[in-house]
């Protein structure tokens, strides 16, 4: 019988593993890489472009004025009002939905048994599904009045933190009813991939965690959570994208104006996407340089979050289960 030696064995493997198959795969997978970084790239550029041309004769400064009215003569605009509504905006999203995915993912992964789990994941599926006009509605007949009273509560036991102290009256179309709904916007996406981090936890490590005596909730604070940190953060940074760019909800709940004010529940505000959606159709061609200079702005803020989430995780790879 013939055998092999050494160096036939390393080339066959040499030789398996460069076949067509695998070159193909790698090419069109560094191609995919390199088609987006252009596409990114173009998109820079072309808002860069375009912004230049409207900022260069903008007769204030662009990052802090108070005022969008590009057709007057001298154009006058800026994004101080935009800049604080979006981030405002988000933040309260962030605060709010951020606590409740976990206990949501977690309830559905550790805590509800299987039958009920099922439902509960398919259901968390379906809202994430919601087109945005349909939230923006439901915010506008149904959530608007309703939180009314709690405005009026706030107002008068929260008060004094100022920002829950209402210096006017009105009905709820503001920063603080938009942050509301926008948590419930991204409470889905967030729920969903944490719920997906926090099922590929090693059975091993709870079973261990169980077998010292570990409460339940011990497991979870010791094994899950540690483990899936990097998938939270991860999540959270799909929601927020989606509370940064949010268009057609904000716009139908909230009650734009140019005033920047420390109050939530003060009507007023606005952001980057709700500004455009509402002004586009209307503006001129400088107008609409205006408006792709602002939507640079946001697209600088997404870049900026998403690098530091992407920092963040990367300093807690002990976390990430990589090393599981």
């Amino acid at each position: 019988m013939a055998t092999t030696t050494p160096d036939i064995r390393k080339g066959r493997r040499a030789k398996n593993a460069t076949r067509p198959g695998d070159r193909i795969f790698s090419g069109l997978s560094r191609g995919s890489g390199i088609t987006l970084l252009v596409i990114m790239a173009a998109i820079a550029v072309f808002l860069t472009y375009r912004a230049v041309l409207a900022i260069s004769q903008d007769s204030t400064n662009f990052f802090t004025t108070f005022e969008w009215n590009p057709a007057g003569s001298p154009p006058v605009f800026g994004i101080a009002v935009l800049a604080f509504g979006t981030i405002v905006s988000s933040v309260i999203a962030m605060a709010i939905a951020v606590p409740v995915a976990i206990g949501i993912a977690l309830f559905i992964s550790h805590y509800a048994p299987r039958r009920l789990a099922k439902p509960l994941a398919y259901v968390v599926d379906l809202l994430a599904a919601v087109p945005s006009i349909i939230y923006g509605l439901w915010g506008a007949i149904f959530l608007v009045p309703y939180l009314g009273g709690l405005n009026k509560w706030l107002d008068q036991y929260m008060g004094w933190t100022y920002i829950f102290d209402k210096s006017s009256d009105g009905v709820a179309r503001n920063m603080f009813t938009v942050g509301i709904l926008l948590a419930i916007m991204i409470l889905p996406i967030i729920t969903n991939v944490t719920r997906e981090v926090f099922l590929q936890v090693p059975r091993m490590h709870e079973e261990a965690a169980l077998a010292l005596g570990a409460t339940r909730w011990e497991v979870i604070r010791m094994s899950v959570l540690p483990f899936g940190r990097s998938g939270i953060i991860s999540a959270s940074m799909l929601g927020l994208g989606r509370a940064l760019g949010e268009t057609m909800a904000v716009a139908v709940v909230l009650s734009p104006s140019f005033v920047l004010s420390g109050h939530l529940l003060d009507p007023g505000g606005g952001t980057f996407a709700q500004n455009i959606a509402a002004k586009f159709n209307e503006a001129n061609e400088f107008g609409r340089d205006a408006l792709i200079a602002s939507g640079l702005v946001l697209f600088v803020i997404t870049l900026l979050v998403n690098g530091a989430a992407r920092m963040i995780i990367a300093r807690r790879k002990e976390y990430s289960g990589a090393n599981a």
